[in-house]
C-alpha cells in the first residue's frame, strides 16, 4: 500500500509540474527536512543544546574532507548530521544511524585513524 501511495504522489507532482518527495532507499520516513524520525528528534535536542549556551558551533550537515581530492580523483567526504563543540572545547561529530553501511563503517575508520576523531552514534 505505501509503495502505491508514493507512486501516486510521484505522479501527481510530475503533471503538476513540482518533484516527488525524495524517498529512503532503508525505509525511513522524512520529517521536519530531516532523513528520519530519529534525526529529528536528536536535531531537536542539540537545537535545544544550543539555545541554552551548553553546545557551541552547532552545525548540522558538516562537509568533513577525510582525504583531499588530486586532479582527476574527487575528495573523500564524510557529511557529519551534527557536529559541535562542548564547554571544554572538545568536539562531538554525531551521527543519528539505523542502518550502518559498508562505506559508513570504512569512513569511520578513516575519520579516526586519518583525522584523530570518533564519530559518535546515536
Amino acid at each position: 500500500m505505501r509503495e502505491r501511495r508514493g507512486e501516486r504522489e510521484a505522479w501527481t507532482a510530475f503533471v503538476e509540474g513540482g518533484t516527488a518527495p525524495k524517498a529512503n532507499k532503508y525505509g525511513a520516513e522524512r520529517k521536519n527536512g530531516y532523513a528520519s524520525k530519529h534525526e529529528a528528534e536528536a536535531a531537536a535536542k542539540y537545537q535545544l543544546l544550543a539555545s541554552r549556551g551548553m553546545i557551541r558551533e552547532y552545525k548540522e550537515q558538516a562537509r568533513i574532507v577525510l582525504v583531499p581530492g588530486n586532479g582527476k580523483l574527487r575528495p573523500i567526504v564524510y557529511v557529519a548530521d551534527f557536529w559541535y563543540l562542548d564547554l571544554d572545547g572538545k568536539l562531538h561529530v554525531v551521527d543519528a544511524k539505523g542502518f550502518k553501511t559498508q562505506v559508513y563503517r570504512l569512513k569511520k575508520r578513516m575519520a579516526a585513524l586519518l583525522l584523530g576523531f570518533e564519530i559518535e552514534e546515536v
